[in-house]
């Protein structure tokens, strides 16, 4: 009776202690993925971030809170804003960030990706107000650029990296792009304008050194009429004509003008 007794005695005390190791076990390991970070918590005390792999906690003791270092993307949404030249626009961004001191983010803000988004949103309005209306469309990277550093810079204390900010989209009044569609119009008839007069400059400028070798060399207007006649014969076969020096008309054209003179 008494190794029966005994029997009973252990399974008593052991049957309780394995339901209560089975029951303490799973919140005792955590395994965390390669991109995971787990921020312990002692008492209510800060400890250190783990991970990762296998982390063992004292149950009852230790809480784990779970962090994620992979980019995160949040969309701006689009805000109607004024520039800097008073023009009404419509703009979205994107923004690009990663946690990068998992205490940080847990410790020093209450909701990190709600902190980062709400302060994109007021720096995306601070920055779009202070630029004009042609830097916002020409020079996006410059307003990409500015709106990084800002957000990074505040977002730096709750262990947040911003690596990138992306303006999407800029809608602007139907009544501001008929506008800009007139002003291009106008550009591009004026810079038509310029090159043909250019083009008429250079073709006057030749034309008078062309004269001043005809000047010269008088014979070389004799060549371009033959080659003329040859460009009339090759274009049109049934035309007949007949060249006549212009010598022969010189006594008359003499004559002509002694009688408007003697008038």
């Amino acid at each position: 009776m008494e190794p029966v007794k005994t029997w009973i005695n252990v399974l008593s005390w052991l049957i309780p202690s394995v339901a209560l190791a089975l029951f303490l076990l799973p919140s005792a390991i955590r395994i965390l993925r390669e991109y995971e970070r787990g921020v312990i918590f002692r008492l209510g005390k800060l400890l250190r971030a783990k991970g990762p792999g296998i982390v063992l906690l004292i149950p009852i003791v230790d809480r784990m809170v779970r962090m994620d270092l992979r980019v995160v993307t949040i969309d701006v949404p689009k805000q109607e804003m004024m520039t800097r030249d008073n023009v009404p626009v419509t703009v979205d961004a994107v923004v690009y960030f990663r946690v990068v001191d998992p205490e940080a983010a847990v410790v020093k803000v209450e909701f990190f990706l709600k902190a980062t988004s709400l302060i994109a949103q007021t720096t995306l309005r601070s920055v779009i107000g202070q630029a004009e209306l042609d830097d916002l469309l020409a020079r996006r990277d410059k307003i990409n650029h500015t709106l990084q550093e800002i957000i990074d810079r505040h977002t730096d204390p709750w262990g947040v990296k911003v690596t990138a900010v992306e303006v999407k989209d800029v809608v602007l009044p139907e009544n501001m792009k008929r506008s800009m569609a007139r002003q291009a119009e106008s550009e591009r008839e004026r810079r038509a304008k310029i090159i043909n007069a250019e083009g008429e400059y250079q073709a006057a400028e030749k034309l008078v050194q062309a004269a001043g070798m005809i000047d010269a060399q008088p014979i070389a207007l004799q060549l371009r009429f033959l080659q003329t006649m040859r460009e009339i014969s090759s274009e049109h076969n049934t035309t007949t004509f007949l060249p006549v020096p212009i010598d022969l008309f010189s006594p008359f054209l003499k004559k002509s003008i002694g009688e408007l003179a003697k008038r």
